[in-house]
């Protein structure tokens, strides 16, 4: 069964409420977002803060948010649990809203699976019927809560089509999650051994099957390179990723391939210096082509990347891009604009 906009909003299944009190059942006459997140989204942080705020500003019209973490990878849900307090504890003491952790997965089965969801924050709407009116990013609330709550949401034609667009969109994208999934898991139960053959054959079987999947490619040069250090295979998968990320011209292919050269969580000393330091440079002067200083686009992930690059290479006062991307190394991450 399809979720999309009129379905009637899916049970609560949770496994334990880490803030706020329980909800059982949506109460007719309230507006309801509920979030799917997880903490090391990076994106969610922002977006809390924005849930809070319109929390804030709705509650007198009947809006309350509902927060649910379902993705959480840890050993046994004790675990899980603990470490996603204590990421609130840290990181949201003043949260005002609800929360809830759901280590069964009976919360995706019911919401994410059937509206064709592969990716988080997902903000689910539900209206006063209890009806479901708006699936999506949280960044198209302001939009879209005012409409909802004066009842006139779900029987417009722009709520039709952004929902007929939406499903579209996302069942190919689901589909190909679906297809995914049984080569993810055995790559990652071969990572938690450290079979690193057996995962390299995992993630070359995910290659075969969808080429341009950006994370089985990712995962492709990070074996061969910091784990297998198969450098007579992994430079030529690493030139080629290198040049298929410019090709495209997407800054998170020029990003990712970035970092597996440059990040310092890795070891690079097994690399050719001359021709490291030659990838890396083509990738950053194609990615501040790309994402200039006074443009509008978000900088936290782009500009520390290539900083590094100037940093290394000590080149810090090569320009005003230049200076830029080394101070973000420092500042705080900017939250996405909406």
């Amino acid at each position: 069964m399809v979720l999309q906009m009129g379905s009637p909003a899916p049970s609560i299944k949770m496994g334990d409420w880490l803030r706020g009190e329980p909800l059982a059942n949506f109460q007719p006459g309230k507006v309801y977002i509920v979030e799917f997140w997880a903490p090391w989204c990076e994106l969610c942080m922002a977006e809390m803060l924005d849930l809070m705020r319109l929390q804030e500003k709705y509650r007198d019209s009947g809006l309350e948010v509902v927060g649910l973490a379902a993705n959480e990878d840890a050993p046994t849900a004790v675990e899980a649990r603990t470490k996603l307090d204590a990421w609130l504890t840290e990181k949201c003491s003043h949260l005002s809203y609800r929360i809830a952790f759901d280590h069964t997965g009976e919360m995706n089965k019911l919401w994410m699976k059937p509206s064709f969801s592969a990716r988080i924050p997902t903000s689910y709407v539900v209206d006063r019927d209890g009806q479901i009116a708006f699936i999506g990013h949280p960044s198209q609330l302001d939009e879209v809560l005012p409409e909802v709550l004066n009842g006139s949401w779900r029987t417009s034609d722009k709520a039709k089509a952004a929902d007929t667009e939406r499903i579209a969109t996302s069942e190919p994208m689901a589909r190909q999650q679906a297809l995914k999934k049984p080569i993810d898991d055995r790559f990652w139960a071969a990572v938690k051994l450290e079979d690193w053959k057996t995962a390299l054959w995992a993630i070359e079987e995910g290659i075969a099957l969808m080429p341009d999947d950006i994370n089985f490619r990712l995962a492709h040069a990070h074996l061969l390179l910091h784990k297998i250090q198969d450098m007579w295979t992994g430079l030529p998968v690493m030139r080629q990723l290198v040049r298929d990320a410019i090709d495209k011209n997407s800054e998170d292919w020029m990003v990712s391939a970035l970092d597996q050269l440059f990040h310092p969580a890795n070891d690079h000393s097994r690399l050719p210096p001359a021709e490291r330091f030659a990838m890396v440079k083509e990738l950053s002067e194609h990615i501040l082509a790309l994402n200039p200083p006074q443009g509008d686009s978000p900088k936290f992930r782009s500009y520390p990347a290539v900083a590094r690059y100037y940093h290394e290479n000590g080149n810090n006062d090569r320009d005003r891009v230049g200076e830029m991307a080394l101070r973000s190394l420092d500042g705080p991450e900017p939250s996405r604009p909406n």
